[in-house]
């Protein structure tokens, strides 16, 4: 395991449609986060659900990425190639009695409110057409993010069985997530606020694992005009294709960060040299805002 002598930091958006202002705001806070701490940042395509993925989708957001200026160090990872890490994960957890197998339907637990109550733990269920558990052993009932504070879980919740590979065979999302940020050396996760939730299950399986825990730092969400989280689901536009500098200005103004006075006349790269020498995780707003997601802005003086 990578030893966290540096500041690791990562954005790992998942191939189902181009980026929009929201996933920027995600991507230039985890980018300036890592950069103000002198530190790496990586990319990671999350690419282990098929039937959600738009094919050429990974291309798009990496050319998107690169032309806001937001270059990544290192190889971009696919999580498509890593099923063997994930396997290896599985096994040994499967040797350790930390894991089992589950038949139970997806309407049993919802009918039983929506958090699985540990029924098929100690039947020893065969493996086909069974999800896989993780046998909580370790629940995390809050943690502490570096801009909200402690956040307390539902305990219910934390003490939850998860399940880490699925019924389909496909695997889950907090078993890549955890053994990717781990075996990339991945110090502090910086992401949005909507993932709050399933940070008490990554960190019961980082300590399950034995993996070293990053720190965390959850981001205001950029928000419809009607309340809803911007997002490819609810069809928030593709980040603008064209000079992507007022698009930024936009996105630095969101995280409460100043905006270089004069930025139209500079370049991209001098633009985010200053926002990384200026930038100030304290500023940062804690609740959501709601934003039009407009091709062109003009609120910030040039």
């Amino acid at each position: 395991m990578a030893a966290h002598s540096t500041y690791m930091g990562r954005f790992a958006p998942s191939p189902s449609g181009a980026l929009h202002f929201g996933s920027l705001v995600a991507a230039l806070g985890s980018f300036l986060q890592a950069r103000a701490s002198q530190g790496q940042w990586r990319v990671r395509i999350e690419d282990i659900d098929p039937p959600r993925e738009v094919p050429g989708a990974a291309d798009t957001i990496l050319r998107q990425l690169a032309h806001y200026g937001l270059h990544w160090d290192g190889p971009v990872c696919y999580q498509s190639q890593r099923h063997a890490a994930y396997l290896s994960v599985l096994e040994d957890l499967r040797a350790r009695g930390l894991s089992y197998y589950c038949h139970c339907a997806r309407a049993r637990i919802q009918a039983l409110g929506g958090i699985y109550d540990g029924h098929c733990r100690a039947l020893d269920l065969p493996a086909r057409n069974a999800a896989i558990r993780l046998r909580q052993l370790a629940p995390v009932v809050q943690f502490r993010d570096r801009l909200r504070g402690d956040i307390h879980a539902d305990p219910a919740l934390a003490r939850e069985d998860f399940i880490i590979r699925r019924r389909d065979g496909l695997f889950a999302y907090n078993l890549a997530v955890v053994v990717d940020d781990a075996a990339l050396g991945v110090t502090e996760i910086v992401r949005g606020a909507d993932l709050i939730e399933p940070t008490v299950r990554q960190l019961a399986l980082y300590r399950q694992l034995g993996y070293k825990e990053p720190e965390y730092i959850h981001l205001p969400l950029a928000l419809t005009p009607t309340g809803a989280k911007l997002s490819k689901q609810n069809h928030a536009p593709p980040l603008p294709e064209g000079d992507p500098r007022p698009t930024l200005a936009d996105a630095l103004a969101f995280l409460n960060q100043p905006v270089a006075q004069g930025w139209r006349d500079l370049t991209l790269e001098s633009m985010l040299d200053w926002a990384i020498m200026h930038w100030s995780l304290a500023s940062i707003p804690i609740s959501p805002s709601s934003t039009t997601c407009a091709q062109t802005f003009s609120k910030h003086p040039g």
